[in-house]
């Protein structure tokens, strides 16, 4: 199988993989993001964070989005220490995040060893206007490698914004769903064949955007619901893929 889905704790099961065994890190992790006070950072569910009330969608709620500043700050240098050690050298790492943990965010995967490449910008045309202030239609990926970067390797030429909205209806699985298009766009700095690591890996996005562009996957997912979902999306991909010559008859 050109993929792997792991359901439990995310630094338990990369701690039991091999160095080296990956090409890109491309990871949405839970941003921890908002809240004026204590207790609305504490009581509130991702669920209420990012869905409205009016929200027709009635998607599963996930751990890990109560942490305040410096614990997520040590949580992804932790991990992107681990990540670190799985990654080939000259492979990169892409993570998505808003503009309040942006610092943070650049802060801990240079800590975790990384050298920081730059920025990607998200564009959302359908974000809501907010009157008298600037729209905030933009979410941000942080890209960054492991060593130097051998072009000759995978002499491709990719844009650093990208503009798509948010999967809706019933296409929407889960609540922070990134749109396949774009992460389409974003495995393509693994090399072809290459290997792409998402150790949070929601409804398995970044893993159908791989196995659509000719890359294995490997994914881990905490929540229990979302991690059948995203079995499910891989396992019809990889049947929507398939080729005769993937095929063997047998008589």
């Amino acid at each position: 199988m050109p993929f792997s889905l792991h359901q439990g704790d995310a630094l338990s099961v990369l701690t039991g993989l091999p160095d080296g065994c990956v090409d890109s890190v491309i990871t949405d992790p839970p941003y921890n993001s908002g809240g004026r006070t204590a207790k609305e950072r504490t009581t509130r569910s991702a669920k209420q964070k990012y869905t409205s009330v009016d929200s027709k969608n009635d998607l599963a709620d996930f751990t890990g989005e109560n942490m305040d500043q410096r614990s997520y700050g040590f949580w992804l240098t932790q991990i992107m220490t681990e990540a670190h050690r799985l990654t080939k050298t000259g492979g990169t790492a892409l993570l998505f995040t808003d503009w309040r943990q942006l610092p943070t965010t650049t802060d801990a995967i240079q800590a975790a060893g990384w050298l920081w490449r730059g920025v990607l910008a998200w564009h959302k045309p359908q974000a809501r206007p907010q009157k008298g202030r600037f729209t905030q239609n933009c979410e941000f990926i942080i890209w960054a490698s492991k060593g130097p970067i051998d072009g000759s390797r995978n002499p491709v030429y990719l844009p650093g914004m990208y503009s798509a909205s948010q999967p809706s209806g019933s296409k929407r699985q889960h609540i922070t769903q990134k749109p396949v298009e774009v992460m389409r766009e974003l495995v393509k700095i693994s090399p072809p064949g290459g290997t792409v690591l998402d150790f949070c890996a929601g409804s398995g996005s970044t893993g159908v955007a791989a196995l659509l562009e000719g890359r294995d996957f490997i994914g881990v997912e905490k929540t229990e619901h979302y991690a059948s979902i995203a079995a499910d999306r891989l396992t019809e991909t990889v049947r929507e893929t398939l080729t005769q010559d993937d095929v063997v008859l047998t008589v």
